[in-house]
């Protein structure tokens, strides 16, 4: 246990408490929660910092919606329905196409009007709401993935996850789906996370259930050839989102729409540890060099913070190694 316990604080790791205690307690004010758990909040708060958000179709809240949904759903296009607060991708429904009167998922699961009106009853009553309050749901317009992308995942959308501490992005993953996750981008389904290179977005390494791989399990595609586009750009957007909710500790999820470019998907107040899992290295030695810097961070621009922080963070720099936290 005692070497279990060195090898650990050796490679930097973050553990749970640890970042429950030393960054979500200290720089996140609870009373700003709400900026990020009611995903329309996080909308008008993105609009007016001028970041892009998924369109917004419809916003159901009555039992009366529900029976009307039809009304609300683009003719012969995929879409989307989420809930307002939900958390962990539960509760959220993406219909790839139409047809007829039949909505299929991108992993090719089928469901009729009955069946999604069942959904969103079920989501306005709280079912997949953070603490099972009653609920809204929103319906929006489906992200088509930047073709480069999306070549590495399975049916889904893949997304990019990125931590900022003290308005400097510090680490950052893409999640792959597959088969497995139901073409979901989620780690715990089965979606494969791949750590990406602070300075370059190009692929670290890649796990699938906390285990290496090399290969997608149903693309074949190698994992190490990727490389996110506009990764400065998606970057910068990230580390607007401090700026934008004032939480000093936070998980910003963003995609990439082959029309729009990069769009925030959601922000998390208690983003999740599994991406020192894919990056291969610890979270600590990032997230205080960060912390040594924040009172730069409240004078310097998003892209300035950027700058510095993929000069520091990249793979090869000395900050990103558990031996070395003492640059930046």
């Amino acid at each position: 246990m005692l070497r279990r316990w060195q090898a650990i604080r050796q490679r930097g790791i973050l553990g749970m408490n640890r970042r429950n205690r030393e960054y979500i307690g200290r720089y996140n004010d609870r009373a700003l929660y709400p900026l990020v758990d009611n995903k329309l909040r996080t909308k008008q708060l993105a609009e007016r910092f001028d970041i892009p958000t998924p369109k917004l179709l419809h916003t159901v809240t009555t039992q009366h919606d529900v029976y009307q949904l039809h009304q609300y759903l683009p003719q012969g296009e995929g879409f989307v329905i989420k809930p307002v607060k939900g958390s962990g991708g539960k509760g959220i429904v993406v219909v790839d196409r139409v047809e007829g009167d039949v909505f299929i998922k991108a992993s090719g699961a089928r469901m009729t009007l009955t069946d999604l009106r069942r959904h969103v009853s079920n989501t306005l009553s709280g079912l997949h709401s953070l603490g099972g309050s009653p609920d809204s749901a929103i319906i929006e317009q489906r992200v088509i993935a930047d073709s480069v992308v999306q070549a590495y995942g399975y049916e889904g959308l893949p997304d990019i996850r990125v931590i900022v501490c003290c308005g400097f992005p510090v680490m950052a993953m893409t999640r792959l789906p597959t088969r497995e996750s139901d073409g979901k981008a989620n780690l715990h389904q089965g979606a494969i996370g791949v750590g990406l290179d602070m300075a370059s977005g190009q692929a670290i390494s890649a796990v699938q259930h906390g285990q290496p791989v090399i290969l997608h399990p149903d693309t074949g595609k190698a994992l190490e050839a990727l490389q996110v586009p506009g990764w400065s750009d998606l970057l910068t957007f990230a580390a607007t989102c401090y700026d934008m909710t004032g939480l000093g500790y936070l998980g910003v999820d963003l995609v990439i729409d082959e029309q729009r470019g990069p769009l925030l998907l959601e922000l998390n107040a208690r983003p999740g540890l599994a991406i020192q899992v894919a990056n291969q290295t610890g979270l600590l030695p990032r997230l205080r060099a960060a912390e040594r810097r924040r009172q730069e961070a409240l004078r310097w621009s998003p892209a300035r913070r950027v700058e510095m922080a993929q000069e520091t963070f990249a793979h090869s720099s000395k900050a990103s190694s558990p031996e070395d936290s003492s640059v930046i």
